[in-house]
């Protein structure tokens, strides 16, 4: 089957919204200081996902151990493309690299791209590809120090809603309303395989 590779997100005129989950330490430290802190570990890549319930097939609804905190980040626009701009995907399927450049490009990125199949609100597959985007390096820590805007601890109201979800009692329209973001580099689209 041949996935929708576009990022689908939540996203206003100056930021783009993206997910995870963490434990309790490093999410209670986050949203308090509205940045990450000395509980985070800036030398282990880490990866954003704009989409919720990809999200949410990940840490099973903010149960798996070490992902029971869900955060939402608004991380401005700006620096959102900066990083599509400079990643790599994690493998050499994309139409303008060989082997070789790829493995080069690879290895020199500290920005990856990742696609999986993004999942419905029981966790089933859809049609369509949800994007992550790994950080490590000097592209994490400017990141952490210029490209985020609020912090919020989705937590609680996750739990709810994973209540509700288990007894059939919600929809996807009582969830994040996620549409398509709207990426036009040429290069940026061809390097990321987006169709």
């Amino acid at each position: 089957m041949e996935y929708v590779k576009e990022v689908f997100a939540q996203y206003d005129r100056q930021c783009i919204r993206v997910y995870q989950a963490y434990n309790p330490v490093i999410a209670k430290e986050a949203v308090q200081l509205q940045a990450f802190g000395e509980n985070f570990n800036v030398n282990h890549m880490t990866w954003i996902k704009p989409s919720f319930l990809w999200l949410m097939y990940r840490s099973n609804w903010g149960t798996k151990k070490n992902q029971e905190c869900i955060l939402a980040l608004d991380i401005y626009q700006a620096m959102f493309n900066k990083l599509l701009e400079k990643a790599v995907l994690t493998s050499p399927d994309s139409v303008s690299y060989t082997g070789v450049q790829w493995e080069k490009a690879f290895d020199e990125t500290t920005v990856y791209c990742q696609w999986d199949p993004d999942r419905n609100i029981n966790g089933n597959a859809i049609n369509r590809a949800a994007i992550q985007i790994g950080l490590k390096g000097e592209t994490l820590r400017e990141f952490l120090d210029n490209g985020i805007c609020h912090i919020e601890d989705l937590t609680p109201v996750v739990k709810k809603w994973n209540n509700k979800r288990k007894n059939g009692k919600i929809s996807t329209k009582d969830l994040p309303s996620e549409r398509v973001y709207p990426v036009k580099n040429k290069a940026v689209r061809n390097r990321l395989d987006m169709k």
